[in-house]
């Protein structure tokens, strides 16, 4: 027989877990607008039923229920749907970092417009061809000498806006890092917490949303890999556990680099590192040092040659795709073999390139013309329309020997061109033979001068006409530039898919939650309804019976 007061526990023991379900409920609405917050439910359990099996089992019918109670409060959330996101988040974060990159970079370079470099070498060529028309005219060439000005400021100015838009991404990088670290270490100190709950029974679910927000985030700069590792002692087996952090390369396999470690629950921080001695240089290597270590030294530099830390003296070790990775290939970065690689360093490149060719292309022809004075003093002296600025401490510009870098920077009017009589704009050759005498009304040399548009040239192995070789470097970013865009879209959507799925899931969805919230308050109601039922009986059984005949 079962106890008297069998229905008043079962009646309780829903009163609790219903309350307990209304609590949660009002814990999803309070939190419906807080980011990175997931629903949570109460697991309702049967509890054991009655009696238990055995020899001396009280004589009825079958076993009756007891009732009910909450097994655990946990999220609603699915893991892999975690893992798609953070992916996406991934090669959105790269994608939009990249295109924020060559976009800003269209802006500089300005084409096509009336102020960029293609239109003021236009108005140089059309200067060239007016002064071949009037080649005693002082007037066409003051044309030509500020033409020639507008030029090379043209050249200085666009390579100047490229290395100060590279600076700001080299401050960038350390931005970066710097937020990398900083999530690896929260994600490090909520591990911490996690682990001295779970061995308890506990489920702490509110610090599982504070991590996952947080790796959210961490995936858009780099890529990642999340493990769980239990905590031991008595946790539950839906806990999630302590995260271990590894790093992956673009190809999703592992570098072999712990970020995160849950077992000793300990973080790494990431450090690059710079060419040349004033650290200006493109980022040639990166240390991964334990956070412990880097907070107690206070000059990076005494992390060479540290055991503690580990020295990659190539960025292709590191090459983890994300928002991180994409500002670094902005910046520029030396690759195993030494090389400068990167979205800035390759177009201030192709400029030190286009700029050193054509000067010299045009220095050439210039030179063997002859000038006004020349012709006045009958001495043939070969000036040179372009030159390079000196810089101390840096070598001299000399396209014969190689030595480009910053050419473009670099470039301006030779000090020659002071005296416009010293433009050559008459010829100096006649089918093949060098003129016994030159005269000033003859422009041929400036009309050869005019030709350098159209002349072949060596750009390194490709060989064209400056036009065509300047349209393709453009051609070549505005294509970059077009890609990098696309991606973007296209990895913003899987992303906002992905999410859009994840929140269906995981999501607080109002009307969802007030249905909850009728339906447990029913139920409590039923069962506070239930208890005042079995107290009636009660009060019947005890206060009602054994009166008669008194």
């Amino acid at each position: 027989m079962t106890s008297t007061f069998h229905g008043l526990e079962t009646a309780r023991r829903a009163l609790a877990t219903q309350q307990a379900a209304l609590h949660t409920t009002g814990h999803n609405i309070a939190n419906a607008n807080t980011p990175g917050y997931t629903r949570q439910r109460v697991n309702f359990t049967q509890t054991e039923a009655f009696p238990s099996p055995s020899f001396n089992k009280p004589g009825i019918p079958g076993q009756i229920g007891t009732g009910v109670k909450a097994g655990e409060i946990q999220r609603v959330r699915e893991a892999f749907l975690d893992t798609q996101f953070r992916t996406e988040s991934n090669k959105n974060g790269y994608w939009e970092g990249r295109h924020t990159a060559l976009h800003k970079m269209e802006d500089i370079m300005n084409e096509p417009t009336e102020n960029g470099l293609a239109n003021t070498m236009d108005r140089f060529w059309q200067s060239l061809q007016d002064l071949a028309v009037h080649p005693e005219d002082s007037g066409a060439r003051s044309v030509v000498r500020e033409r020639g000005i507008a030029l090379a400021e043209t050249f200085n100015h666009t390579y100047e806006s490229l290395e100060a838009i590279q600076r700001d991404y080299q401050n960038q990088i350390g931005v970066q890092t710097n937020k990398v670290n900083s999530l690896l270490t929260q994600i490090n100190n909520i591990n911490k917490q996690i682990a001295g709950v779970e061995p308890h029974g506990f489920l702490a679910n509110d610090l599982y949303d504070q991590r996952d927000l947080l790796v959210d985030e961490l995936s858009q700069y780099i890529n990642i890999k999340v493990e769980q590792v239990g905590s031991g002692g008595l946790s539950k087996e839906v806990a999630d556990g302590r995260y271990t952090i590894k790093l992956l390369d673009d190809q999703g396999k592992e570098t072999g680099f712990t970020l995160v470690d849950g077992r000793s629950l300990e973080s790494n921080k990431i450090h690059f590192t710079y060419a040349g001695e004033d650290g200006s240089g493109p980022v040639n290597g990166i240390f991964i040092v334990p956070a412990k270590l880097m907070d107690d030294i206070e000059d990076v530099n005494e992390l060479h040659g540290n055991s503690r830390a580990i020295f990659l003296d190539s960025m292709d070790h590191f090459n983890s795709p994300g928002k991180l990775w994409a500002t670094i290939e902005a910046y520029g970065y030396n690759d195993k073999s030494g090389n400068e690689k990167g979205l800035y360093p390759d177009m201030m490149k192709e400029l030190d390139l286009m700029a050193a060719t054509f000067a010299a292309e045009f220095n050439a022809v210039h030179s063997s013309g002859w000038s006004m004075s020349e012709i006045e003093d009958g001495a043939k002296t070969g000036y040179n329309f372009f030159a390079f600025a000196e810089v101390s401490g840096q070598p001299s510009i000399n396209p014969d020997a190689g030595n480009i870098a910053g050419a473009a920077k670099r470039l301006m009017l030779h000090t020659d061109m002071n005296d416009l009589n010293n433009i050559a704009a008459s010829g100096a050759a006649r089918n093949g033979a060098e003129r016994e005498e030159a005269f000033s009304g003859d422009g041929s040399n400036a009309l050869a001068l005019a030709g350098v548009k159209d002349a072949t040239l060596n750009f390194g192995t490709t060989r064209t006409n400056i036009q065509t070789y300047y349209q393709g470097v453009i051609g070549e970013m505005a294509v970059r530039t077009n890609e990098a865009e696309r991606m973007m879209k296209n990895t913003a959507v899987l992303k906002d898919s992905v999410e859009g799925r994840r929140q269906s899931v995981s999501g607080v969805s109002l009307d969802e939650e007030m249905s909850n919230l009728i339906q447990f308050q029913h139920a409590y109601n039923a069962a506070a309804r239930n208890i005042t039922t079995i107290d009636e009986m009660l009060d019947r059984i005890i206060n009602g019976m054994g009166v008669v005949g008194r």
